[in-house]
């Protein structure tokens, strides 16, 4: 299965950052194209991050609560994805499980942390089953899957949230530009979309997304009068 890229090929870098192209010069003109740059891309995230918020407050307010409830009710998060959604689902895991300060942990896994059976499924089967297999044999009604996608198109992901649907977990889907094959799923209880056409946007404001999550479901839990295991 070929990993997910940016629509942005080599030759596109240029266009991206001309300054890296540029032959001798002026070096203050040259510093100056690097800092708008920076200022361009940090006024795009910010801008994302807001437009994200603005049609998804609400939701994350109710994953948030079925997260929660599902914690509450001695549930587990599984994490999974691919490429540099594989890196952030095993991030997202890791601040549930293993939080700064004082927050409490919260049992979470990644599903590509034992490379061992990552290969052995894609090697002896497939690798559209690496996540789908492992929630069969992990998953309990009760549990909660999360997958992370820049696309959305992922077919490992949509084996595993049909799975996981199957089995009564939760479902929380994180795509980006319009969702891809992601949006299309009965399977997703819910689905955050962000909507850019920028791989590097998509997966800074898919973290901040999933950091604000986190943060809610502890605030959840608390709600809940519930002590924290």
């Amino acid at each position: 299965m070929a990993r997910e890229q940016s629509p942005v090929g080599a030759d596109g870098l240029e266009a991206l950052y001309p300054f890296l192209y540029a032959g001798a010069g002026d070096v203050d003109a040259v510093l100056d194209q690097v800092e708008q740059s920076t200022v361009d891309k940090v006024r795009e995230i910010v801008a994302l991050r807001g437009e994200v918020l603005a049609a998804d407050r609400d939701r994350l307010f109710a994953c948030a609560q079925d997260l929660a409830r599902a914690f509450a009710g001695g549930g587990r998060l599984l994490a999974f994805g691919n490429g540099g959604s594989s890196t952030d689902a095993q991030d997202l895991a890791s601040l549930f499980l293993s939080p700064a300060g004082d927050a409490k942990p919260l049992p979470a896994f990644g599903l590509t942390n034992d490379i061992a059976v990552v290969t052995a499924l894609s090697n002896d089967i497939g690798f559209d089953v690496v996540f789908a297999r492992q929630i069969g044999a992990f998953g309990r009604p009760g549990d909660i899957a999360v997958g992370l996608s820049t696309s959305g198109n992922s077919a490992n992901l949509v084996r595993a949230f049909d799975e996981a649907a199957r089995r009564g977990l939760v479902t929380v889907g994180i795509a980006g530009y319009d969702g891809g094959k992601m949006a299309e799923l009965d399977s997703i209880d819910h689905l955050f979309v962000v909507p850019s056409p920028s791989v590097h946007r998509i997966q800074e404001a898919q973290t901040t997304l999933y950091h604000a999550l986190w943060e809610l479901t502890l605030g959840a839990l608390d709600e809940f009068g519930v002590d924290q295991p």
